[in-house]
């Protein structure tokens, strides 16, 4: 129903900044989440944080809170993941994925709870 394409990663060094981009393709409704997940190798993929479609407020692991901001613009049809004072420990292949279900209970933050992702792209960062 969705396709999801995530493009900006690459290299960068600690402390830097990186903006991911996702873009969607089929038709989106408000009730929709979007969602950034990652996984380090060795790791299980983690939530990183998401945003309705409809717009409000995004919600954000503890671990990237105060430093990740999340946005969508609704005209391009692009979910953003902005990603401030990086460190090692962001070094992951970042997903970007979407819950399309018309009914929830609280906003989704697991994996099983996104039905669509994208292929990923990867974020290294250098110390």
């Amino acid at each position: 129903q969705v396709q999801l394409v995530e493009s900006g990663g690459g290299l960068v060094q600690a402390g830097g900044s990186l903006r991911l981009s996702c873009a969607v393709s089929g038709r989106t409704f408000s009730t929709y989440y979007m969602g950034w997940f990652r996984q380090a190798p060795g790791k299980e993929r983690e939530f990183v944080g998401a945003i309705k479609w409809s717009g409000g407020t995004a919600y954000y692991a503890d671990s990237v809170k105060g430093r990740f901001t999340i946005s969508r613009d609704s005209a391009k049809n692009t979910v953003y993941l902005q990603m401030n004072s990086l460190n090692g420990e962001d070094t992951a292949v970042y997903y970007c994925a979407a819950d399309l279900r018309s009914w929830r209970v609280g906003r989704p933050t697991t994996t099983t709870e996104y039905g669509y992702w994208g292929q990923g792209t990867q974020v290294t960062v250098s110390s």
